[in-house]
């Protein structure tokens, strides 16, 4: 039986708890907590809603129009955080191993994240994603699915301290981050799967959502 992701996050989180001392656990701790009061997993946009369209650059400097893509087939996006986030690079690891099967049935993937073009240069051939990674300047397709959110200075300081300088990752000053969230998307930009979660620790499935994507190019 394959291993949940689910699992294989949990391996991060218990590595990570077990290597880190408590009171620096403790910062990310009240991040999570301070940012799922916000209720921003409830402010996403759900299932039901129409998908904005999006232009956005890959990894090489190519545009990529959700418009096109949505021709060819339903469509996932897999909105990440960048490459220096475990969490997220095991996530898409796992949906580069369930690309073929999408492609099978005439469905197509895009990642789409804040880290600069060249950083997702990096992540693709690091990790060998077959399927297009995009920059999202600013986080501003992020921000229409309502995914991004400001990082508090005193968690600002615990990255810097970690040497995750996000201005330089993202190319710009702001410190917003989407949360991770996965979205399935029918031809006629209708939301078939939403969810996202303000803890970055939690992902759904991707099985749940490949489900999805499955049943609309079947239709």
């Amino acid at each position: 039986m394959p291993t949940l992701l689910q699992d294989q996050l949990d391996e991060i989180t218990a590595n990570t708890r077990h290597l880190v001392p408590a009171e620096r656990l403790a910062v990310g701790e009240r991040a999570v907590a301070e940012l799922f009061a916000t209720g921003i997993e409830e402010k996403i946009l759900p299932v039901g809603a129409i998908a904005p369209e999006f232009v956005l650059n890959d990894a090489t400097g190519k545009l990529v129009r959700s418009a096109d893509l949505l021709a060819l087939g339903p469509l996932v996006i897999k909105f990440f955080r960048g490459r220096w986030c475990s969490y997220c690079v095991t996530e898409l690891e796992a949906w580069r191993d369930l690309y073929g099967t999408l492609r099978e049935h005439e469905c197509l993937m895009v990642a789409i994240g804040p880290q600069t073009q060249r950083q997702s240069d990096f992540m693709a051939g690091q990790h060998g994603l077959p399927f297009p990674v995009l920059h999202d300047p600013g986080n501003l397709v992020a921000e229409q699915f309502g995914l991004v959110y400001s990082i508090p200075e005193y968690h600002q300081d615990y990255y810097r301290s970690i040497l995750v300088n996000l201005p330089f990752i993202n190319g710009e000053k702001s410190w917003r981050l989407p949360i991770p969230a996965t979205y399935v998307i029918a031809k006629d930009r209708k939301i078939l799967f939403a969810e996202a979660h303000a803890d970055f620790r939690v992902r759904p499935e991707p099985e749940e959502a490949l489900s999805a994507a499955l049943a609309a190019a079947r239709r």
